[in-house]
């Protein structure tokens, strides 16, 4: 008899990362893809009409924030396990991820096998991370790992963070404002909370900041 077949849903704004997540998970007898999404808003509708086993999610949603969707499942759709599959490979993106609600952490720069074993370890009900990242976020709870000298970003909350690596990849507080359904206002208010947090006096500053800050987390 074959396997039951875990229903798998895909929340990625990269066409060519959704295509090749679905051709590798196709290749899975035990895996059925149930659908796609590169926005939050389609994604949470078409999974609260047909709530799937397992959520793939990229924290870098262009019209949305990848840990807002988190929490929003998590909320919404408790049955739903979600694994976060992301560029990011900073153990604190990994915390916030996981205190918001996912079950996994694998980093698109880590090898392919990586996401088909979170699938199944998750299904089983068990927490997954990479044993370097499991290690780190151990040290962090028992209270011995340091930030890197002068990042002090982990200060921020999670929208906040949103904000600053939005500032970083180049967009305006009115793009932003569009993308998370806010007010000019509140990204400002937002932007006012960063610079006090992270000691920058003027918004140029936060600008240039936010630019450095986005340029050292790039894949190299």
């Amino acid at each position: 008899m074959n396997p039951e077949r875990t229903r798998i849903y895909l929340v990625d704004d990269h066409p060519l990362v959704r295509e090749w997540l679905i051709t590798l998970l196709r290749q899975e007898p035990d895996f059925d893809v149930a659908g796609d999404a590169g926005e939050a808003a389609k994604a949470i509708e078409a999974m609260a009409a047909h709530p799937p086993e397992i959520a793939i999610v990229d924290l870098s949603l262009k019209a949305s924030s990848g840990l807002d969707l988190i929490k929003d499942m998590a909320e919404r759709l408790p049955g739903t396990r979600i694994i976060v599959f992301s560029m990011h490979e900073e153990v604190f993106y990994a915390e916030r991820a996981l205190r918001a609600g996912a079950r996994g952490f694998v980093a698109k720069s880590d090898p392919t096998i990586r996401i088909i074993e979170a699938i199944r370890a998750v299904r089983r009900g068990e927490l997954y991370a990479s044993a370097p990242l499991l290690a780190q976020l151990t040290e962090r709870m028992m209270g011995r790992s340091q930030l890197p000298p002068g990042d002090s970003t982990e200060a921020l909350s999670d929208r906040e963070l949103e904000v600053f690596r939005r500032l970083g990849d180049g967009e305006t507080t009115r793009q932003i404002a569009s993308e998370l359904h806010v007010s000019i206002k509140t990204i400002q208010a937002y932007c006012t909370r960063i610079k006090g947090k992270l000691r920058i006096a003027t918004g140029a500053e936060l600008v240039h900041e936010a630019v450095r800050w986005s340029e050292r987390r790039k894949p190299r």
